[in-house]
């Protein structure tokens, strides 16, 4: 394809083509090139919307298909030259288009603006975005979801401040993040319902005298409606910024997750061993077998908030319709694409793969007295202290437990009647970590029982 100057489609007094600075700052072929296959689909189902509505012929139509079909298989084969004196992946095309066909694809941008060709490419594009997303999400999810059935009663400390807090159960632990993820694929899923609606036919800002049949490239393009206002249409890019917004969400989840497997894979804890396949050794310390996978990952969340923050202001002053700003929308949400997309995929792969030490988890389990909350239970079930007063009598059994180096349970009966004359051997039924766990059956507590259900729940939802 030439970059010559008689090949630039900007005609008028535009002829004589801007300088290499301008032309710099106004391609945008080196990034959108990524939304080929969306501005193809469009412009084949704006073709036929055009041929069945009478404003070009059959032929033409034919034609523009076809040709638009060999433009395609060009480009996924790699063999299409984009130009930089193009501009844009709207003006390659139909550059390449008119080399193949000639005439009928100068009629292919009949009652259509590149304003509104971008609108929908992008659109559609963030749209099979979101769909990727759900997808990496429901992975993952299952993969937490096999972790939580394995180790459903297996028993480990709950945190607080990173403080013991009391026991739960590793099944438990897992299935929070299984809630937490699907709370982002949901919002990817309210997202992609919100942007489902079609821009093509808004034309440069005000619509078409043409009579065209909006409804029907909607549905062509597997949207629910056409946008309601031409205005809104070209200039909306809400849809990216709520893409960029779950996705941003998402990524904390999934840096949250990265942090405790850095943390728990620590020599210090020993809760997970990672494999080998998301690990890496040290280039010194032959011992050392870092969490380089969970590091990038929680390193991701900058990159996505950033692109949100970053569209944000892009957006934040523009007046309606179209401004040349807009421009720069892509990139941004290109990278956060990417960067979710792998994080997804490796946090996937990492907890496939990760194996749970129950032995240290159990260990740990007990320590930092962490049944006291069960103690101050039994205190107000079975000797009926009202709750305040069985917080302070616990916290005195802490204490002496403490400056004797023993944990609770280790306490003798008589020591403990010298707190609280009441106190019967039975309170010892509390005191285990797995007793702990079993007590805890409200609804979405840690016990195994409960974590079952969670899980053949989820195991239904996921398929």
């Amino acid at each position: 394809m030439s970059d010559s100057t008689s090949n630039r489609m900007w005609g008028g007094r535009f002829a004589e083509g801007p300088d290499a600075i301008m032309e710099a700052i106004n391609a945008s072929i080196g990034f959108d090139q990524r939304l080929a296959a969306q501005d193809i689909t469009g412009s084949r189902a704006h073709a036929a919307m055009l041929a069945a509505c009478g404003i070009i012929s059959d032929s033409d139509a034919q034609a523009i298909r076809e040709g638009l079909l060999t433009v395609l298989s060009e480009i996924e084969a790699g063999r299409f030259s984009f130009s930089t004196a193009l501009e844009d992946i709207h003006m390659n095309v139909e550059a390449r288009l008119k080399e193949l066909i000639g005439e009928p694809a100068g009629r292919l941008h009949t009652a259509r603006s590149r304003n509104d060709q971008v609108a929908t490419d992008f659109r559609l594009w963030v749209r099979d975005q979101c769909d990727a997303a759900i997808t990496g999400l429901e992975a993952l999810q299952r993969a937490l979801v096999a972790q939580a059935e394995a180790g459903a009663d297996w028993v480990m400390p709950g945190f607080t401040h990173l403080q013991t807090a009391q026991p739960v159960t590793w099944g438990h632990h897992m299935m929070a993040y299984v809630e937490m993820f699907g709370r982002d694929a949901a919002r990817m899923r309210d997202a992609r319902a919100r942007m489902n609606e079609s821009p093509l036919g808004a034309a440069a800002l005000a619509g078409t005298s043409f009579p065209i049949d909006r409804e029907m490239t909607a549905q062509a393009l597997g949207f629910d409606r056409p946008m309601a206002n031409s205005l809104d249409a070209v200039s909306d890019r809400d849809f990216a910024l709520e893409f960029l917004s779950s996705a941003t969400i998402c990524a904390m989840h999934l840096s949250r997750l990265a942090e405790e497997l850095v943390i728990w894979s620590s020599a210090q804890f020993r809760f997970v061993a990672l494999s080998d396949r998301f690990s890496t050794g040290s280039s010194i310390m032959p011992q050392k077998k870092n969490p380089d996978a969970a590091e990038l990952i929680r390193a991701k969340v900058g990159r996505i908030l950033g692109a949100q923050v970053g569209l944000t202001m892009v957006m934040k002053g523009l007046p309606l319709a179209y401004s040349k700003d807009m421009q720069e929308d892509k990139e941004q949400v290109f990278d956060a694409a990417d960067s979710l997309m792998l994080a997804l995929a490796a946090m996937t792969g990492m907890v496939s793969d990760m194996t749970a030490n129950r032995t240290a988890l159990e260990a740990a389990a007990g320590s930092g007295f962490s049944t006291a909350t069960d103690l101050a239970d039994w205190l107000v079930r079975a000797l009926g202290l009202p709750f305040r007063e069985a917080h302070h009598v616990t916290g005195a059994l802490v204490r002496m437990a403490e400056t004797q180096g023993c944990d609770l349970h280790e306490l003798e009966l008589g020591q403990m009647q010298s707190v609280h004359s009441g106190i019967t051997a039975d309170v010892y039924d509390v005191l285990g970590v797995h007793n702990s766990v079993a007590s805890r059956i409200s609804y979405g507590g840690t016990a195994p029982v409960r974590v079952r259900e969670q899980v053949a729940r989820w195991k239904g939802l996921l398929g």
